[in-house]
């Protein structure tokens, strides 16, 4: 009978064995030897965090499926024109991409990730129905950067200028605080649209000349870089009010924010350095030299790295955000601009404006994988997550669409 009794208990316990070592076996083979993890994975599943399915993951959250992207290659798969002029192009990675184009054109457009034309979007408002008084009749805006609020129901679009009763004159980018006051050069206004209507719904004033814009992943705020003004503006979004401006240096343009919306970074590209922002107390807590004319800034996943395109020499560097060092540097081309990362976090595509190419770069060691021809000045670049596939803006008049295939 002790005999039969230790042969039950050995056999349960082989069971409750063999099921633990089932569920290890799946949860391992969903991460590849690398550390990285399989396709579908979310940006939770890859920093450890635990993927709960019965939670609602956000579909831009997902890496899309294939292997990494630095074994891809990109191959173009689609040419849009039409009256356009795209200063920059901006993926919400729910299905649809926005154009900014500028004062050439006055429009934003709409695309879905197909390719296909959604909407032609004015940048026409009336100011006083927004709580600007002061501005009788229509007020045109000149679109730049846009960026998209974490559950991507809305995107901030930039203005260059505005223009229209009660506004200065147009915008420069050779300018100083001083200089622009001179002119008698007006703060611009950053709109923001709603992603389900199409329709600008707010009105938000900033500095002068803003640029970039980048919104906190926790959706608390909305930075935009001041060029003229020299200065960063904070807009806290439930308010829908900038709350803080703070002096930056010469030329600010490039933002990133770290995963856990803590630091600000923010490109100075006057100079050759990046400027720190606590978000916590809204303060500058110091810089770190990158090299010359740093334009672009794009962090990874985890946090632990930033890049940063410079556009004088053509480079672009990385920077380990542990010690504030750049710890990699790669020429990419003449006047190296706009930067994207993909998803996963492995590969960068940026776009080289006096050479007409884009080049794609493993992001571990910025060796280059692929260079590929544009066509005149590409300006502008995104990384759709929804599928992959990278968008560039062509300042010639077109947008170029490149898959990113295995």
């Amino acid at each position: 009978m002790l005999g039969l009794a230790t042969l039950v208990v050995v056999i349960g316990l082989i069971v409750v064995l063999l099921s633990s070592g089932g569920t290890s076996s799946s949860t391992a083979s969903a991460a590849r030897s690398d550390g990285s993890q399989g396709a579908g994975a979310t940006i939770a599943d890859r920093s450890g965090a635990r993927a709960d399915k019965s939670a609602a993951v956000a579909p831009f959250k997902r890496v899309p499926a294939g292997p990494p992207t630095d074994q891809r290659r990109l191959a173009l798969i689609k040419t849009i024109s039409g009256h356009i002029s795209p200063k920059s192009v901006a993926a919400s990675d729910t299905g649809l991409v926005f154009a900014q184009n500028m004062m050439y054109t006055h429009t934003v457009t709409v695309y879905n990730s197909a390719g296909s034309l959604v909407k032609t979007i004015p940048d026409t408002v009336n100011m006083a129905s927004f709580g600007f008084p002061g501005h009788p009749g229509i007020t045109h805006g000149a679109p730049v950067e846009a960026a998209f609020t974490p559950d991507a129901r809305h995107v901030y679009v930039s203005n260059y200028s505005m223009y229209g009763t009660g506004f200065g004159p147009e915008g420069n980018d050779d300018c100083t605080p001083a200089s622009a006051e001179a002119a008698g050069d007006t703060n611009s206004y950053v709109y923001r649209l709603n992603t389900s209507t199409l329709a600008i719904d707010q009105v938000i004033q900033v500095g002068l000349v803003p640029k970039f814009l980048a919104v906190t992943p926790n959706g608390k705020y909305l930075l935009v870089s001041n060029w003229c003004s020299y200065d960063l503006s904070v807009v806290n979004i439930a308010e829908g009010k900038q709350v803080a401006r703070l002096p930056m240096g010469a030329y600010p343009r490039g933002l990133a924010i770290s995963p856990n919306s803590q630091t600000a970074y923010v490109a100075i590209m006057g100079g050759d350095t990046v400027v720190k922002v606590n978000l916590a107390n809204l303060t500058e807590e110091g810089s770190f030299a990158v090299g010359e004319n740093p334009r672009h800034l794009v962090i990874d996943p985890t946090g632990h790295f930033l890049y940063a395109s410079l556009n004088g020499p053509g480079d672009v560097v990385k920077i380990n955000l542990a010690t504030d060092l750049v710890v990699g540097e790669t020429h990419t081309g003449d006047d190296c601009r706009s930067l994207a990362i993909s998803a996963d976090g492995r590969s960068l595509y940026v776009v080289n404006y006096s050479s007409d190419t884009i080049t794609k770069l493993r992001a571990s060691d910025l060796s280059v994988l692929q260079t590929v021809p544009t066509g005149v000045h590409p300006i502008g670049i995104t990384y759709d997550a929804s599928t992959g596939d990278i968008w560039v803006a062509v300042y010639s008049g077109q947008i170029l669409v490149f898959a990113d295939r295995a």
